[in-house]
């Protein structure tokens, strides 16, 4: 059997070409964008991009939202924002001893962040998307407008620790009420008794293999879009004293240059599952998502305040990004590597201080002894 071959492009239909070019994710249609002048005006068409964007991310396929993405410059631009993954390698750049501490000199303005900048920051302006996948299945797919209780209660939520608990508010499922449940069927490994978990560890390696996690966030008055996830789990563990809770970890590592004195903090998504059937229960293996959060810790591990987290958040937006993988895997532990230093470091410095405290105290008792006797 022989094949025709075909002289030029433009031999070929346009609509076949878009028949092609709608068949292909994200990448693939974004290289396939390079090859021709026929591929690259045919990709500019939104319609494309929507369902990659659907495909990728569940969470879109709503009408509001969609609403919310033409209104921030259309399909191809939220794809171009939302897929590659935040990094940050400016972590080595700052002396870490500068500012251990929030400086006496320090106004309320340069604590609390630019205040003139922050007046024109509402919580309303955001909108995450979140979309967790099991083995490249969608699992959950949430929206949340705005942030909760950020209005209210005489703005306590300014000054006290930011955190989004995107179960308690995201709208809710039609179905099962919003819960979540993973289980066998989802190719979830069976297991049967806690105790033999303990000893293999096979559930906790299929969570931390199969789960992804994407958290967007969709500024609608700069109307820019990122995604705050790591896609796969940076950590976790078994949560005790429960022993049935399961904690895995994503996030990224977001500038916080002008706003706090350590200029960068990490971003902690939080996604917890407890085991609720066992094999030996006579069911499948099956886990329910109980958390699923939001906040931000600086370089000491202490929460930032509302103030700050919506003036990191828009910061955040507009930063460095890459579609290498490796690469904002390796921002996140070149922070953790930092941080692990500037806590030694501090542990160092209370030991001499303890050691200082205590000879002090010798030598007071000495010659206190010496005078009186």
């Amino acid at each position: 059997m022989s094949v025709a071959p075909v002289e030029n492009m433009a031999s070929l239909s346009t609509d076949l070409f878009y028949d092609i070019l709608r068949r292909l994710d994200g990448p693939t249609l974004a290289s396939a964008a390079c090859a021709c002048a026929a591929f690259c005006s045919i990709s500019k068409e939104e319609r494309l991009w929507e369902d990659v964007c659907s495909s990728m991310w569940p969470s879109t396929n709503r009408e509001d939202v969609k609403s919310l993405i033409l209104s921030i410059g259309g399909f191809r631009k939220f794809y171009a924002d939302c897929f590659p993954l935040i990094v940050n390698k400016e972590v080595s750049e700052y002396q870490w001893n500068d500012y251990l501490e929030y400086p006496e000199e320090w106004t309320e303005a340069e604590y609390y962040g630019d205040m003139d900048e922050f007046e024109s920051i509402s919580p309303s302006d955001f909108v995450s998307l979140v979309d967790i996948r099991y083995k490249d299945k969608i699992i959950c797919s949430k929206v949340l407008w705005g942030i909760p209780n950020a209005n209210g209660f005489n703005g306590w939520f300014y000054n006290c620790p930011f955190r989004i608990d995107l179960l308690t508010y995201a709208d809710r499922d039609d179905d099962n009420d919003g819960e979540v449940f993973l289980s066998v069927a989802n190719g979830l490994p069976p297991i049967t008794s806690m105790e033999t978990e303990r000893k293999d560890g096979k559930l906790w390696r299929g969570l931390r293999d199969g789960l992804r996690l994407s958290w967007i966030v969709v500024n609608k008055k700069i109307k820019q879009a990122a995604n705050l996830a790591s896609w796969c789990p940076l950590g976790g563990q078994r949560h005790w004293p429960t022993d049935k809770d399961f904690v895995i970890r994503f996030g990224s590592i977001l500038p916080a240059r002008d706003i706090l004195p350590c200029q960068v903090v990490e971003c902690i998504l939080s996604m917890k599952f407890r085991v609720i059937y066992t094999e030996g229960e006579g069911v499948q293996t099956t886990l329910k998502l109980t958390e699923l959060s939001m906040q931000l810790e600086d370089m000491e591990g202490s929460h930032v305040n509302g103030r700050n987290s919506l003036l990191i958040l828009k910061e955040a937006l507009s930063c460095r990004r890459s579609k290498n993988y490796s690469e904002a895997l390796e921002s996140c532990h070149l922070y953790s590597k930092v941080q692990n230093e500037l806590k030694e470091e501090k542990m160092r410095n209370e030991s001499r201080l303890d050691r200082l405290c205590i000879l002090s105290g010798i030598a007071a008792f000495v010659s206190f002894c010496y005078y009186v006797l």
